[in-house]
């Protein structure tokens, strides 16, 4: 048996390539809004995107969030090392050796604090054409998010929204 790269060589952040977080929210069945925070990486490390979705999935399992596996529930797990903070019109998330923000529509922020979380689905997936600062059409977001291949390679994970006001 071989062993592929992502298996003999330690984490580093460099192979995840270029991440991006993207906010979007939408009617649930409840008829409330739900804030959704979408991760990914345009694949762009060193190693193409086969090497950044292996260093995506690492990252997902070294933080009790596998890829694929059942979703999380953060707002009852506090020792999650996964964390989102909401504050001055940004998301911020954090894991260990990683802080990615975004800015957030207003929709996004009332959503928020209607619900008191966001869901977040962080796929291995890499999306090359969705590059940070070029907006996204509603349509490719819902059929690349929506797509079964982004879905079961990501980790789902519900995070409460902290803000530095409490």
């Amino acid at each position: 048996m071989t062993s592929t790269p992502s298996q003999t060589r330690p984490f580093r952040v460099a192979d995840l390539g270029t991440l991006v977080v993207l906010p979007w929210s939408g009617e649930a069945p409840d008829g409330a809004h739900t804030p959704y925070l979408l991760a990914y990486s345009l694949g762009d490390a060193a190693g193409g995107p086969q090497a950044t979705a292996a260093a995506v999935e690492q990252l997902l399992a070294r933080n009790g969030t596998p890829a694929g596996g059942e979703p999380v529930d953060g707002t009852t797990k506090s020792s999650l090392p996964v964390t989102l903070l909401v504050e001055a019109g940004q998301a911020i998330l954090t894991m260990p050796q990683l802080r990615v923000q975004c800015a957030v529509p207003p929709e996004w922020l009332a959503a928020v604090a209607e619900r008191g979380y966001a869901y977040l689905v962080f796929t291995t997936r890499p999306w090359p054409e969705a590059k940070p600062g070029v907006p996204v059409a509603p349509e490719a977001l819902a059929a690349f998010a929506g797509a079964a291949e982004t879905l079961v390679a990501a980790a789902h994970i519900t995070l409460p929204a902290r803000s530095l006001r409490g």
